[in-house]
């Protein structure tokens, strides 16, 4: 668990999991070779000396007016995937929100920043033989426009993960329809963020002239700060994500944002520097 202030709030990172990735998983140019051309800031933090890169699966919560909202719910147990490391996984991601102090059933909001599979996992449980809502007690605010997109595509793994992460806390009347620009308490708000999926948004968090931003997948990994033009294999509209990434870098460097990365490994929260044209993720 990590933890970092933004004005009078905490916002608290809860780890699923950790993992090594071939970069170019995510993006062609992310290769071993690009990779350790910039191993003097990226080794051993973001990347090892092999040049994969480290990728972190967590869920961040914060508690503004009165309610405890968490953001992101990663991959989930139990569930029938086709990327074989988490078919049918098995962690501790429950007891690591007890051990936070965030036990789910005190969770009020659940913001997902897009309905793919690894930020909607923990949506639900397994509960005899159902999936059941995780947080029974929380409103899940969701973007209409995700949800109407991905909910056409019913067969593959999509159609799984609607089926298994979705649907079932729509089923329960337990989800608001929102979009980017939505107001969840004066401190935080939800930020349209598009390429990545249709609907993408992050969050961003504002207490007493602090402002902190959740990126989503608006970027994977910080090699990008550096790259923001690299295209990634899994964006909707790769074009638009570029042009996404590279207008909110600039805007996080120039107004000295807390940047809170949703796949950064520790540390995770930093600062953007420019560097030129580009930009530099500095914990």
């Amino acid at each position: 668990m990590s933890e970092w202030r933004i004005g009078d709030l905490k916002l608290i990172k809860v780890l699923e999991h950790e993992d090594l990735w071939q970069g170019r998983i995510i993006a062609p140019m992310m290769t071993a070779e690009n990779v350790l051309k910039e191993a003097g800031w990226l080794v051993p933090r973001f990347a090892n000396e092999a040049g994969r890169i480290r990728i972190s699966f967590h869920s961040l919560i914060v508690e503004s007016g009165g309610l405890r909202i968490l953001i992101d719910t990663c991959v989930g147990d139990n569930k029938q995937r086709e990327f074989s490391r988490w078919n049918m996984k098995q962690c501790g991601y429950l007891a690591a929100l007890e051990q936070a102090g965030y036990p789910r059933e005190s969770i009020d909001r659940v913001i997902c920043t897009h309905l793919h599979v690894d930020h909607v996992g923990w949506n639900t449980m397994l509960e005899n033989g159902r999936w059941v809502p995780t947080f029974p007690n929380a409103r899940y605010l969701l973007s209409r426009r995700e949800w109407e997109h991905w909910s056409q595509i019913t067969g593959g793994e999509n159609g799984l993960v609607m089926n298994d992460s979705v649907r079932p806390v729509i089923d329960a009347g337990l989800v608001d329809w929102i979009e980017g620009g939505f107001q969840v308490t004066k401190e935080v708000a939800t930020e349209l963020t598009p390429g990545h999926s249709p609907g993408h948004m992050s969050v961003r968090i504002v207490s007493r002239g602090h402002e902190g931003v959740v990126s989503g997948d608006m970027i994977h990994h910080p090699i990008q700060c550096g790259h923001p033009e690299w295209k990634t294999g899994f964006d909707f509209d790769a074009d638009l994500a570029c042009a996404t990434r590279s207008g909110f870098l600039a805007r996080c460097a120039d107004e000295r944002t807390l940047f809170v990365g949703t796949h950064f490994a520790s540390p995770t929260a930093g600062r953007i520097e420019r560097r030129g044209e580009a930009f530099r993720f500095e914990a």
